[in-house]
Formats: structure tokens, sequence, C-alpha cells
């Protein structure tokens, strides 16, 4: 298991995210992102905007989920 926080997944926040693998951390960020707006936490509602525009475009949001799964990778486990 390893822990990405919501700012390194792009978020503005320190929550952290913990997983098994990069898909798994970043669809907790995913929730993270669309509970915290529902709730009225603007402050992370540019991070849900550019999350749902990679899901609409995934071909260009590829470059930044490679990035998330390479950091996810690096980290060490714990």
């Amino acid at each position: 298991m390893k822990t990405m926080t919501c700012r390194e997944l792009g978020g503005p926040c320190e929550l952290p995210h913990r997983g098994a693998d990069a898909n798994e951390v970043i669809q907790l960020q995913d929730k993270h992102l669309k509970d915290a707006v529902a709730a009225g936490d603007e402050s992370h509602a540019s991070a849900l905007a550019d999350m749902k525009r990679r899901w609409k475009r995934p071909v260009s949001g590829l470059g930044w989920y490679r990035q998330a799964k390479r950091d996810f990778a690096a980290l060490p486990e714990g």
C-alpha cells in the first residue's frame, strides 16, 4: 500500500489517499473531489473541473494519468 495526497494529485489539500495501485488512489481522489465540492468546499472546485476535463478528453488527459502512475510507482511502500 502506498499513499498520495490530494495535493500530489492536483488538489488543494493534504488528505491522504491510500491504495494498492495508482488507479485506486486516482479513484479515491476523484471521489474526494466530488464529495468535497458537493459539501460546499469551493477550494476543490478547480481540481474537480480539471478531473472532469481529463475524463472527457482521455487522450489529452493521458499525460496526467501517466505522470500520476509514475509518481505512485516512485513512492516507498508503507
